[in-house]
């Protein structure tokens, strides 16, 4: 068994990596059976899933293909250290200043991983989020959601 192709390999070990951890996560509650699911039925059923898709993948890695062993592209650490930021950000500011400020926030600094988005088109992004958003779980689903500061 030769590999053949890394790119699928790296993606098998990542998926077999996430799903081994939810499996042994979702051990720590009670499984059931399919009569009477448990909280952790469906999760492990999803995790055995994930690790069955990772061992296909992981043995299409060692088949010979007629692609060309192309080098893997350089991750986009600052995309994704923008994106993580934004989400941080959002957390401390969801409780402070409500879901009206704290949206748009995340949206445009998030849009800012991507070199190809002009400020117009994250202002507008930003604009129709938030009030889909809102529209969504304030009103729609009506959670009791902190949207403005003076809100509670």
């Amino acid at each position: 068994m030769s590999l053949t192709n890394r790119r699928d390999l790296y993606a098998g070990l990542l998926f077999l990596a996430f799903g081994l951890g939810f499996l042994i996560y979702a051990q720590d509650y009670s499984l059931g059976n399919s009569r009477r699911m448990g909280p952790a039925f469906f999760p492990s059923l999803l995790a055995v899933v994930q690790i069955i898709l990772a061992l296909v993948v992981i043995g299409l890695a060692t088949v010979k293909q007629n692609t060309d062993d192309e080098a893997i592209p350089q991750t986009d650490l600052r995309g994704m250290g923008l994106v993580l930021a934004s989400v941080l950000l959002f957390a401390q500011l969801f409780p402070l200043v409500g879901f009206a400020l704290a949206t748009p926030v995340l949206v445009v600094m998030s849009a800012l991983a991507s070199p190809e988005s002009s400020w117009k088109e994250r202002i507008w992004l930003a604009i129709v989020l938030t009030v889909s958003c809102i529209l969504v779980f304030k009103v729609g689903l009506e959670m009791p959601l902190k949207v403005w500061p003076w809100n509670s």
